[in-house]
């Protein structure tokens, strides 16, 4: 390269997009790979919001409706991918494209009709000097190696990469993937979300349409367990002795415009009010609530078939 030009780097997911430039440890924008319309906008309102606008704290993306440039992993939409890479590179990265080379990421086994249309994409809409495209798994390779020489000395490794669409076990030998022993299970953080949607939906109220929302609380709250047996025990145990309890605040439009997780000890910080049944004998009433001889909640789910009744105390 020649002059000022600079190498600009995405990851181009299909959950979210990551960019920067060579060299840099880090990227410099992590956004999703999606454009978004708020369901008080007009129908045929041109106006969408795209990439990192969706991560602003006074944007409420309850009831969103979403378009997203990737489907099952492959780039189908460039119209909309435009859209998120015009906002990408010129308002995050700040950088002038036909001055600047990239290096782009596509998923394996791209078909070669999508190729093109990622060419035209690159090169005539937004003039980039040149393109290098890699997968995932050789890049992840040579950054290893780089953080760990010792590395250079081994001649294979295998790569396990979860996306937001599918999962691929793929081979390197000598950087090299081996497409042929590539393994793929159509299963990703999509499908995780989407799951998360339906629990929640079932037991507590209906999310199924709150796709960011969910996506943020999985990626806030959930974790990988390295013991299976000993966390579900642990899940288990009552709400006070669970180590994994936690609260997830949403939105309500108007004081909370995202969802956040509760900080657990903030209840004591807070003054509880005592039973109705003690606030009545406090203050000298004969009528306390023993005497009203109305059922208690806890008869009325009582009285509900045993399955039923687990899951109606379960979600008070």
């Amino acid at each position: 390269m020649t002059g000022g030009s600079r190498v600009v780097v995405i990851d181009n997911g299909g959950g979210l997009l990551k960019a920067g430039f060579g060299g840099d440890k880090d990227p410099i924008a992590v956004v999703p790979n999606c454009i978004a319309k708020s369901p008080g906008s007009n129908a045929n309102s041109k106006k969408w919001l795209a990439a990192d606008q969706l991560q602003a704290q006074d944007v409420d993306v309850t009831g969103m409706t979403l378009r997203r440039p990737i489907d099952r992993g492959y780039l189908i939409n460039t119209e909309v991918q435009r859209e998120v890479w015009e906002r990408v590179l010129r308002s995050l990265l700040q950088v002038d494209p036909t001055n600047s080379s990239l290096l782009l990421v596509e998923p394996q086994f791209n078909p070669p009709g999508l190729q093109h249309a990622t060419d035209e994409l690159v090169f005539e809409e937004f003039g980039f000097n040149s393109l290098c495209v890699a997968d995932a798994p050789s890049l992840v390779r040579l950054y290893e190696a780089s953080r760990q020489p010792s590395l250079f000395h081994t001649q294979c490794s295998l790569v396990v990469d979860c996306g937001f669409s599918f999962t691929h076990a793929s081979p390197v030998l000598q950087n090299f993937t081996l497409n042929y022993a590539v393994r793929r299970m159509d299963l990703g953080g999509k499908a995780l979300t989407n799951y998360l949607k339906e629990l929640v939906s079932y037991r507590s109220l209906n999310v199924m349409d709150e796709t960011l929302l969910i996506d943020d609380a999985k990626e806030k709250l959930c974790f990988v367990s390295l013991d299976v047996p000993r966390d579900l025990r642990l899940a288990s145990l009552s709400f006070k002795d669970n180590p994994f309890r936690c609260s997830y605040i949403l939105p309500d439009g108007i004081t909370y415009k995202k969802g956040f997780v509760k900080d657990l000890d903030e209840a004591r910080r807070y003054c509880s009010l005592p039973v109705e049944g003690e606030l009545d004998k406090k203050d000298g009433d004969s009528d306390t609530v023993k005497d009203r001889k109305k059922p208690e909640l806890s008869q009325n789910v009582t009285s509900c078939v045993f399955v039923t009744c687990r899951i109606l105390l379960g979600i008070i």
